[in-house]
């Protein structure tokens, strides 16, 4: 029998340790491992039965709940429901009220996908043949908040790892209609999406029978305090759990993969509350409600371990209301096929942690190749260059990458942050790229097939590259490009045969 000394050594033990954790979406017939594709929304409660239109005609806003707002009298700590903002009995709602009032700004998601799986019953359907590459249309489920509206769209927010990768969204209310809907902006490393519906798809009563939801402040939350927690767990639609505040602070690494107290500001990641209230799959994206029915966290992940109990977080929202204003006001785009979204013109690679942490390259994608007379040849981009931020946005793998490139047409202008050589270290330039037409979806050295390629391939397709180099050594125009197109840098081929370009 472990004596409560003994016990408590190894919880300490298990505390110093990042914990490993699932995203909460869920696949259609099981449960996604891990971070899941799917789709999209975000939201809170408004106390209203209509939803309303932001104020400002020029930019949509989040609502926030009265005693969060920045003109309020700094004299007064009380909002107008007379309740003290500071204190720790705070609002006299009960649960069923929080939920008749959030349930409104609360959505569905679903989401449909095409991912390539391997049949190893082979081309002959016997086992033992070479594994055939299949495709198969996957669907999730996740959950959303209506946090605004503008003239034209009605606006969702929800985890980046809900919409990762869907092919098309849909968004069902709280009157049981869905609707198409499309990504409107996401940030892919604090995991946070919005997505947009159009208003002309939404009928005039499912417009009545919904809220714009009301955001709180997880900074004011106290260890202890109740939350509720709503969200489409498995996918069988809206459910209600109720917990309390385990923990503030806790710190998700930009792996997915970890938890830490990030208690004393040092560390990196997305500020996480954890909670006691069961966060089950398909909550992802759905609100963390206090006791006064205001949004204060964004369902995002339940810890996995055998050595402890299921542990809930979500993202704390006063952390996160910046991105989220600035994604509510991006543009809404659509998935293209790889056929109709733009292309740089470069082969790449991600450059692995361990060249990060060893060598000091630059986290991002390290362009090996410039197409010759391609969109990022024409607008100056070098190889041996590592790019860093898409639109703002920060870029870490070539997959990364060629999602942010599957929402562009051809001819639409991005903003590359890259880091060039300089020295024995890097400088930062700013790169405005015209996206050239994605002439060969098939062809194995095009940007956004690079991700798919074996490391075998990527090999021979270097070698190939340098041999039609050297066959153009008499154009005085192919030698000058040979030092744009391609890298002949020693040591970063020995750092491509470490495989710290993935």
């Amino acid at each position: 029998m472990m004596n409560k000394d003994n016990r408590n050594d190894k919880i300490r033990k298990i505390a110093k340790k990042g914990l490993t954790f699932s995203l909460c979406a869920v696949l259609a017939g099981g449960l996604a491992a891990g971070s899941f594709e799917g789709v999209n929304k975000l939201a809170g409660w408004s106390g209203a039965t209509t939803v309303e239109a932001a104020s400002n005609k020029d930019e949509t806003t989040l609502t926030y709940a009265k005693s969060e707002k920045k003109d309020s009298d700094a004299s007064d700590s009380k909002s107008d429901t007379g309740k003290d903002t500071g204190s720790t009995a705070k609002g006299s709602l009960d649960v069923s009220e929080i939920v008749s009032e959030a349930l409104p700004s609360i959505v569905s998601i679903t989401t449909k996908s095409v991912q390539e799986v391997q049949n190893y019953f082979g081309m002959y359907g016997m086992y033992g043949y070479a594994p055939q590459q299949q495709e198969q249309e996957v669907e999730g489920s996740g959950s959303g908040i209506i946090v605004g509206k503008n003239d034209d769209e009605l606006l969702i927010a929800t985890n980046y790892h809900v919409v990762e990768g869907a092919d098309t969204l849909s968004v069902a209310f709280t009157d049981g209609n869905a609707v198409e809907a499309s990504v409107k902006g996401f940030d892919e490393e604090r995991d946070l999406a919005v997505v947009s519906v159009s208003l002309d798809d939404v009928e005039d009563d499912t417009m009545d029978a919904i809220s714009i939801a009301n955001i709180g402040s997880s900074d004011d939350l106290k260890v202890g305090e109740q939350v509720v927690a709503i969200g489409n767990a498995l996918g069988y639609g809206q459910s209600v759990t109720t917990g309390i505040v385990s923990a503030k602070n806790r710190r998700m690494d930009s792996d997915n993969n970890t938890v830490t107290d990030g208690s004393d500001d040092s560390s990196d990641g997305v500020n996480l509350i954890q909670t006691d209230a069961a966060i089950n799959p398909g909550n992802s994206g759905g609100a963390l409600l206090n006791m006064e029915g205001e949004v204060v966290g964004i369902n995002s992940a339940k810890l996995a371990s055998t050595e402890v109990e299921g542990m809930g977080y979500a993202i704390a929202i006063s952390d996160v209301t910046d991105i989220l204003q600035n994604l509510m006001n991006e543009t809404s785009r659509d998935k293209l096929d790889d056929s109709e979204h733009g292309v740089l013109g470069i082969e790449g690679s991600s450059v692995s942690s361990e060249a990060v942490q060893m060598y000091g390259i630059p986290a991002g994608v390290f362009v090996k190749k410039v197409t010759e007379g391609g969109a990022a040849d024409k607008a100056g981009l070098k190889a041996n260059s590592v790019i860093t931020e898409f639109n703002g946005k920060a870029v870490s793998s070539i997959d990364q990458l060629s999602e942010y490139l599957s929402y562009y047409e051809p001819d639409e202008e991005v903003e590359l942050t890259v880091q060039v050589p300089h020295g024995t270290s890097y400088k930062e330039e700013t790169v405005k790229v015209t996206l050239d037409e994605n002439t060969d979806a098939d062809d194995s050295d095009d940007n956004d097939k690079d991700s798919k390629k074996s490391k075998k391939d990527s090999k021979k397709s270097s070698k190939d590259a340098d041999e039609d180099v050297d066959e153009d050594t008499d154009s005085e125009d192919s030698m000058d490009s040979d030092d744009t197109e391609e890298s002949e840098n020693p040591f970063i081929q020995y750092f491509e045969n470490q495989g710290f370009f993935r």
